[in-house]
């Protein structure tokens, strides 16, 4: 599997842990998350918006489906998917979608990271 993919994958794996110290290890220093409601420009932005999130789907499993690499090269890598996530909010259970952009960096170490994630709502 290429290296895109690949952390595209560990991504997600980190992202269902509901540690952050794990997703933190899958982002370049300088990512920045559009959310629906909120922009993120610092790790500490970032971190509180998962938190939170975590915080209100409890036992929150997030999965891609439908993953489109849209351009790739030698250092970085987009791709669009749709994002589906289901878990509990309020004691009941909850699932739902949308659309997620995701672009992944190389370090000067060689290492993929995730740079920048857009993340709405799904139009129907």
């Amino acid at each position: 599997m290429e290296g895109y993919k690949q952390a595209l994958a560990q991504y997600i794996d980190a992202t269902n842990t509901h540690d952050f110290a794990n997703v933190a290890k899958m982002l370049h220093p300088n990512a920045i998350y559009w959310f629906s409601d909120k922009t993120c420009t610092s790790m500490s932005e970032i971190r509180a918006y998962f938190e939170n999130a975590w915080h209100l789907i409890k036992d929150e499993v997030y999965a891609a489906t439908d993953v489109q690499w849209i351009a790739v090269d030698q250092r970085s890598a987009s791709c669009v998917y749709t994002y589906r996530y289901q878990g509990y909010y309020n004691g009941g259970f909850v699932t739902g979608s949308g659309r997620a952009t995701n672009i992944f960096t190389k370090t000067e170490t060689e290492e993929w990271k995730l740079i920048h994630e857009h993340l709405s709502g799904k139009v129907e």
